[in-house]
């Protein structure tokens, strides 16, 4: 079985964010793709088989199985397409635990066809701003996370977070974001997920999927460029199209190999 180490949302190696990308032959029970997750280590290692219309498509932290990773997807299809197993006029689809998604090459740059998990305004839990070490402008709660947007992108930047506490809620994780100041950039973020096994995840295409809604209504726009201002770093293009989000980013293969079991 063939597997790769991508990092997806940049065009450089040894940033964004790193997934693994196994090709496997023929179906594998949950622990063993488990397992296999929990060696390579990375904040995703996605699965992926081919099915009848695409591909079947699953993503599992070290941790646990999630039901969206941007990345994740992202880096499946760039290997699907550099391994020569499509087409590159050819759009993909793959089938998840969060329904049907597809991608298209756009040139350098591989677009997402996601749907939006908009938010609303939420009450943030009894000691989780001071966790956070930042007063919150805005909380809100999409389906999986909570959102908070505090003042400046050098707060954002600043953030030292209490990992157990935030571990302490009901939710995957916490998405805080600020308008940008960095020039090219619409908005800047941070994702946290201590729940899943992931204290800061390095470049998030699922949260992105919430803050595009968030930050396009404010700045009444329908495209949108983001960065996620991690110690990685990597960059996202937003587009709003209605129910869907549909996200832009570039991957680079940094190692392949063989599964000996």
């Amino acid at each position: 079985m063939k597997i790769f180490h991508v990092d997806a949302f940049t065009s450089q190696p040894f940033g964004g964010n790193p997934a693994g990308v196994c090709i496997l032959p023929h179906p594998k029970v949950d622990a063993w793709m488990q397992n296999v997750a929990a060696d390579m280590n990375l904040s995703e290692t996605a699965f992926l088989m081919r099915a009848a219309d695409g591909y079947s498509l699953r993503w599992f932290t070290p941790k646990a199985e999630v039901d969206l990773c941007g990345h994740g997807t992202l880096a499946s299809a760039h290997i699907l397409w550099q391994e020569g197993l499509v087409r590159d006029d050819e759009k993909i689809t793959f089938h998840t635990r969060s329904g049907v998604l597809t991608c298209v090459k756009d040139g350098e740059w591989i677009g997402l066809d996601f749907p939006a998990t908009p938010d609303n305004e939420a009450v943030l839990p009894e000691g989780i701003a001071e966790a956070l070490g930042a007063a919150p402008l805005y909380v809100g709660a999409s389906l999986s996370d909570y959102l908070i947007e505090v003042d400046s992108e050098e707060t954002l930047r600043k953030l030292a977070p209490d990992y157990a506490r935030i571990l302490e809620l009901p939710v995957r994780g916490v998405i805080v974001t600020s308008r940008a100041t960095t020039e090219g950039f619409d908005f800047v973020s941070r994702f946290f997920a201590p729940a899943v096994g992931v204290n800061e995840d390095p470049v998030t295409g699922s949260s992105h999927c919430c803050l595009g809604p968030f930050w396009g209504k404010r700045l009444a726009k329908e495209d949108l460029v983001a960065c996620q201002v991690s110690w990685r770093g990597g960059v996202i293009k937003v587009h709003l199209a209605g129910d869907r989000v549909h996200l832009f980013g570039q991957a680079v293969t940094v190692m392949r190999g063989e599964l000996a079991v």
